[in-house]
C-alpha cells in the first residue's frame, strides 16, 4: 500500500456555477454523472494499492449527483481509514436530506463548502445554506469546514471555451511550486492523472476542439491499473513534469465575476 497525500473523484462533470478560470473547467457547461457502479470500479482498481490520507468527493458540484450520499459510502468502503470530505459550493445540498445523518455519523467525514464570491448577490444566496448548514450540525453533529476560495482564486489558462490557450512561461518547474492542485492525484476513468487540469482537458478537446497549442498536453498518458509497483512509485515520485508547463510558472491573480448561472441560479 502506497499511502499518498490526496486523492480527488469527480462524482459529475457539471456545475450550477461558472467560476472563470475554474482548474477542473467546470465553468465550460460539461456534463454527466458517475454511476454507482463505475465509481465501485474504479475505487477496486486502487484502493489495494493506494491509502490517501484524503480523499474528496467533487467535482464540477457533486450535490448535482442524485445519489452522492451512497457514493460517500461507497467510498468509505473502499478507504475505511482516509479523511473523507465532501467539497460544495453548498447550493443544492438541500436535494440530499440523507447525507447529513452519514456525514455525522463518520468522525472522519467533513462537508467542505467553497465560497467563490464576496458579492452581496452571492452572500443573498448562500444566506439558505448557512441555515441549512446550521441545523445539520446541531441535529447531526457534521464538521463543515468553510472555504473562501475566492480569497486565493488564480487564473489557470487564458480565454474559454475554443479560445482557450496555455501558458507559455516555459518553467514547469516554477509552474509546479506554484501550483494549488500540485497534490491533488485525480481518480478518472479507471486510471491515475496528475492533476485536474491534465485529467479533464479531453472533455475540453471533444467539446472545444482545442488549438494546437494544446497537443503536448492532450497527449498525457495518466497510469493504469495495471502499471508495476515501480511503475506506481515512480509517478507518486514525481514533481514538475513538461505538462505542469500549460499552467502560470507565477500566480497570476484576479478579481472573479459573479459566477452564478442565471438560468440555474434557483435550482
Amino acid at each position: 500500500m502506497r499511502v499518498i497525500d490526496s486523492l480527488e473523484l469527480h462524482v459529475t462533470h457539471a456545475c450550477n456555477l461558472a467560476c472563470e478560470s475554474c482548474s477542473h473547467y467546470s465553468n465550460h457547461g460539461h456534463d454527466g454523472l458517475l454511476s454507482l457502479a463505475e465509481a465501485d470500479s474504479w475505487m477496486k482498481l486502487w484502493s489495494q494499492r493506494l491509502r490517501p490520507r484524503l480523499f474528496s468527493l467533487l467535482g464540477g458540484e457533486p450535490t448535482i449527483h442524485p445519489e452522492l450520499t451512497e457514493l460517500v459510502r461507497l467510498a468509505r468502503r473502499h478507504w475505511p481509514e482516509a479523511r473523507l470530505q465532501v467539497v460544495t459550493n453548498g447550493f443544492l445540498l438541500h436535494r440530499h436530506p440523507r447525507l447529513p445523518e452519514v456525514l455525522g455519523a463518520d468522525p472522519n467525514a467533513c462537508l467542505a463548502v467553497s465560497i467563490h464570491h464576496t458579492g452581496a448577490e452571492y452572500r443573498r444566496k448562500l444566506l439558505p445554506v448557512v441555515a441549512l448548514l446550521i441545523d445539520w450540525q446541531r441535529r447531526w453533529g457534521i464538521e463543515v469546514d468553510l472555504r473562501p476560495s475566492h480569497g486565493s482564486w488564480t487564473r489557470r489558462y487564458h480565454g474559454y471555451g475554443a479560445a482557450m490557450r496555455p501558458y507559455a512561461d516555459g518553467a514547469p518547474r516554477r509552474s509546479w511550486e506554484n501550483c494549488p492542485a500540485r497534490t491533488c492525484k485525480q481518480l478518472h476513468d479507471g486510471r491515475l492523472w496528475k492533476c485536474p487540469a491534465i485529467a479533464y482537458l479531453p472533455l475540453q478537446q471533444a467539446r472545444f476542439r482545442l488549438a494546437r497549442a494544446w497537443a503536448p498536453y492532450l497527449a498525457y498518458q495518466p497510469l493504469t491499473p495495471e502499471c508495476s509497483d515501480a511503475e506506481l512509485d515512480a509517478f507518486l515520485a514525481r514533481e514538475d513534469e513538461s505538462c505542469c508547463a500549460m499552467c502560470p510558472a507565477e500566480p497570476e491573480r484576479f478579481a472573479m465575476p459573479l459566477p452564478l448561472r442565471r438560468e440555474r441560479s434557483d435550482a
